[in-house]
């Protein structure tokens, strides 16, 4: 299932837009902005495949990381498509910037840097870049919109909008870039949840099939995007204590700059302790995991499902369609905040402080 196909039955706005990019100098920026089922992705596609009609070199940089069209999810992804395509999910991504969540509110300044960074190396080969965002317009999209395009700074910021739901968020990027308003198609077809679910679901299964198992050696890489692992291991003293006060089944614990602790509850209890002194991290939200592996130019080489962790010996099973060339790239490891099967259910997601 796909959101949006190509089409050349747009609204005439379309090729005004489409023929302004043509006549601008190269290279150009041009950033897509709307709400949710606005129809960003529709116009992307077709301006893309009209400028490759064109004969003019095209980047594409999808940071819609709720409904990701380019592989993998939970990324900022960059393609450069060499011929006509129906839809970005047909599109090959060449470099991607680990997020680890569906949902980024959490996450504005890690968008950001990710949309900078892959939009820098879009430049170095294209003479056209396509920025599509995600529908996240209100309360911190907000902010995050206007992150992007201070980084970026788009020579030409697209907006498609109802009536005139965008004008505070236009007033606010109009000092980073020239602005175009489109109104919303009335094609342009609205999805439920659920829908959007099933989407991401098709894309979550398509990315981890032909996945394996394989076991990592912890110590060889730098662990990020968590409080796990950093300081000095519990004493059995500690270990002990934080068991006796809390009735924790204490499975792995650290000391520095509070205690963090991976533990399960071994009896239903109140439990009053203070945040800033102790990290408690429930074993079974490591539990398919979602982790990215993370090069040593901070890019991310692609995905994984955290299995299990065996903290004894500082090894971890994770499931990943990677082969061992593309492992041996990987420098990092950074844990993510969304839980998934490789079947594409979603089992939750977890707030940035929980790990």
């Amino acid at each position: 299932m796909n959101k949006a196909a190509y089409t050349e039955d747009v609204p005439e706005d379309r090729f005004e837009l489409l023929n302004r990019i043509l006549e601008v100098e190269k290279p150009v920026k041009v950033m897509l902005i709307g709400s949710t089922d606005s129809g960003k992705t529709t116009l992307l596609t077709f301006l893309a495949n009209k400028l490759l009609e064109n004969g003019l070199k095209v980047a594409i940089v999808d940071s819609d990381v709720g409904q990701k069209g380019i592989l993998p999810p939970a990324t900022v992804s960059l393609s450069f498509p060499e011929g006509a395509f129906e839809s970005p999910s047909q599109l090959s991504g060449e470099v991607h910037y680990f997020i680890g969540t569906t949902s980024p509110g959490q996450y504005l300044g890690e968008m950001a840097v990710g949309v900078r960074r892959l939009v820098d190396v879009a430049l170095s080969r294209a003479e056209v870049v396509l920025l599509d965002t995600t529908g996240f317009v209100t309360g911190p999209g907000v902010e995050m919109k206007r992150l992007k395009a201070e980084l970026v700074r788009p020579d030409l910021m697209v907006f498609l909008e109802r009536g005139s739901e965008l004008s505070h968020l236009k007033r606010l990027l109009s000092p980073y870039g020239e602005i175009v308003t489109l109104s919303v198609s009335t094609k342009a077809k609205e999805h439920t949840r659920s829908e959007r679910r099933e989407v991401r679901k098709e894309k979550w299964r398509a990315y981890f099939s032909n996945s394996q198992l394989v076991e990592l050696n912890l110590s060889k890489f730098s662990i990020s995007g968590t409080e796990l692992f950093r300081g000095r291991p519990l004493t059995v003293d500690e270990t002990e204590l934080l068991s006796s006060l809390f009735r924790w089944l204490v499975i792995a614990g650290w000391k520095g700059e509070r205690y963090v602790v991976v533990k399960a509850d071994a009896e239903s209890v109140p439990r009053g302790y203070s945040r800033s002194s102790i990290l408690a991290v429930d074993f079974e939200k490591l539990s398919n995991l979602l982790v990215g592996f993370i090069d040593g130019d901070g890019l991310c080489v692609g995905l994984g499902i955290l299995k299990w962790v065996k903290f004894g010996e500082m090894k971890a099973q994770v499931l990943t369609p990677l082969g061992q060339k593309e492992l041996e790239r990987v420098v990092e490891i950074r844990f993510g905040r969304i839980r998934v099967l490789e079947t594409g259910e979603e089992l939750g997601l977890l707030r940035r402080e929980e790990l």
